[in-house]
């Protein structure tokens, strides 16, 4: 059992502290991450990028998710770790259960999957049989071909209402956290208020009830040379990454990330 459970993230809902969430994929950085007093781990299939150098997330295998969560494990000291079940893994009941198990078994607390209202049944599947589930809304990598790339979700008013709509039936069909990316920061400050569940942002400003930042995003590493518009460079006036990690946490918690410039308009 993590030190930072469920229970946890919703009493820091409630009395009002940031959630820091941030990426890990292997047992240093876990370990570090959890040192620096970050709450939740995700283990991303953002690994196919930063790690495989795939241009997308959509050739990650559970297997290869499944090592990943295994080493985190090893490494974490404390916080909750969230396994992201990747592309198709989930398209039928039977690959759900098994590739939830699979993450589960290897170390995850939670998994993560990626959709809108149609998650409502496999999320309700899945924590009857005591998996507990984080929804991905807005910007959904895995879904980038349809989207027709990686872009803002949300802007025009059907659409907007709908994520409102799908974020409340997807905590009624017993999603224990929402992630929104990409998504306008006053929509993403009403759908956190509007459901009862902690809410994540990536590109979703300070409204929300945590924020996520991929860990290289953060210590300014990047394949392309182009950091995305919610990222800030924590190792700016750090010497170490162990106090990049830290002013991260801080950050998060004291809110000053993130600063305006940081989120989008609608």
């Amino acid at each position: 059992m993590p030190d930072i459970t469920l229970t946890t993230l919703q009493s820091l809902k409630q009395s009002g502290e940031k959630i820091a969430m941030l990426t890990s994929y292997d047992a240093t950085f876990a370990h570090a991450a959890s040192q620096a007093g970050v709450d939740v781990i995700l283990v991303g299939d953002s690994l196919g990028m930063v790690l495989q150098g795939h241009d997308s997330t959509l050739p990650v295998t559970t297997a290869e998710m499944a090592y990943h969560v295994a080493s985190v494990k090893r490494g974490n000291q404390g916080a909750l770790i969230v396994a992201d079940l990747p592309f198709m893994a989930y398209a039928t009941t039977e690959q759900t259960m098994s590739n939830a198990a699979s993450l589960m078994q290897a170390g995850a607390h939670m998994v993560k999957l990626e959709g809108a209202l149609w998650l409502a049944e496999p999320i309700r599947l899945l924590a009857e049989r005591g998996i507990p589930v984080c929804a991905h809304l807005g910007l959904t990598p895995q879904a980038v071909n349809v989207l027709g790339g990686y872009k803002v979700q949300g802007r025009q008013e059907a659409q907007a209402r709908q994520m409102r709509a799908d974020a409340m039936a997807l905590e009624q069909a017993g999603a224990a956290m929402l992630l929104l990316e990409c998504v306008p920061s006053e929509l993403a400050t009403e759908i956190t208020q509007a459901v009862n569940i902690p809410v994540i942002g990536i590109g979703a400003g300070g409204g929300t009830d945590g924020q996520v930042l991929v860990v290289h995003d953060m210590l300014g590493l990047s394949l392309t040379g182009r950091a995305p518009k919610f990222v800030k460079n924590f190792m700016v006036g750090q010497n170490s990454i162990q106090g990049a990690l830290t002013a991260y946490v801080r950050a998060v918690k004291d809110q000053s990330f993130p600063a305006a410039e940081h989120g989008f308009s609608a």
